[in-house]
């Protein structure tokens, strides 16, 4: 299934959360926090202002990103792919 984001909106692929806390204490599957960095797989052509022109996002595709615990909406595709859908304003920084 291929997604196309529309507007201002992306498509993220949250990144794994971390396995170990930094004192080396693994934890468990229900103990991990909801990851909030991800990898921009899919984005939009950009939101239309109000004088009619669209601007680009600032965001690529292979961008790596920091975004808010709640932000976006979760998708799963029907080959089991987790996405979050969100807009371009929800995403805090890029991780260069």
């Amino acid at each position: 299934m291929k997604l196309q984001p529309l507007a201002d909106r992306i498509i993220v692929q949250s990144l794994e959360a971390e396995e170990k806390t930094k004192g080396g204490i693994v934890l468990p599957d229900t103990a991990k926090e909801k990851p909030q960095e991800g990898k921009v797989v899919a984005a939009g052509k950009g939101k239309v202002g109000d004088d009619g022109k669209v601007r680009a996002l600032e965001l690529k595709v292979g961008d790596r990103i920091l975004y808010g615990k709640y932000s976006g909406t979760e998708i799963t595709t029907k080959e089991g792919k987790e996405y979050l859908i969100m807009k371009e304003e929800d995403v805090f920084a890029v991780v260069n």
